[in-house]
């Protein structure tokens, strides 16, 4: 719900307060919790701002979040096994192929990829970059994106929700403003505020 609420208000929101198009880049990126709401949020924000590279910034910012899944679950995978032998509450068996997040291989691959395609000779990567194919698939990329997000927006029953989930949305939304307000005040921190592309 709050993915959704930032990909409608974040780019106004940013650009009101003077966000450069790199601070808005890393304030998508690590203030929104979801990888499509980042594309959502970024995406719109490159319309705002009538420029481009927050998208793909935004999301390089949101990818790194993502891979501190690996060493989280990890530490906290061991952790369990350790205190459920201890316990003698379960046999303690670690299994790392039930706790590995498996899908970040694929974000690894991506990110290969394009690190292959950027190592090309320039000529070679301009032909490459501005082809049909990758405007096609850019294209795509923002259209599933949008339909994602409107197919979580139908699915979801704001009655029933505040009616059965009061205080984890309380609890959602204290964590929603303080993660802003932190992404906000380390760019203050930092001097990357105002910084554009």
């Amino acid at each position: 719900m709050f993915n959704v609420i930032a990909a409608l208000i974040f780019p106004s929101f940013g650009h009101a307060i003077g966000f450069g198009t790199e601070g808005f880049a890393i304030f998508a990126g690590t203030a929104v919790n979801d990888t499509s709401s980042v594309t959502a949020v970024a995406s719109t924000a490159e319309g705002l701002y009538g420029v481009e590279g927050i998208l793909s910034s935004a999301v390089t910012v949101k990818l790194v979040r993502t891979l501190a899944i690996i060493p989280i679950t990890l530490v906290l995978a061991l952790y369990r096994t350790y205190c459920s032998k201890k316990d003698g509450t379960q046999s303690g068996e670690f299994s790392f192929k039930k706790i590995f997040p498996w899908f970040i291989l694929l974000f690894i691959g991506a990110s290969i990829i394009t690190t292959c395609v950027g190592a090309m000779p320039e000529n070679v990567f301009t032909v490459f970059y501005t082809s049909s194919f990758i405007k096609a698939m850019k294209w795509l990329a923002k259209f599933f994106i949008a339909m994602a997000m409107c197919a979580i927006g139908i699915n979801t029953n704001l009655i029933q929700l505040v009616k059965k989930g009061g205080k984890p949305i309380l609890m959602g939304f204290c964590c929603w403003i303080a993660i802003t307000a932190v992404s906000i005040g380390m760019q203050f921190i930092l001097g990357i505020f105002y910084t554009n592309l």
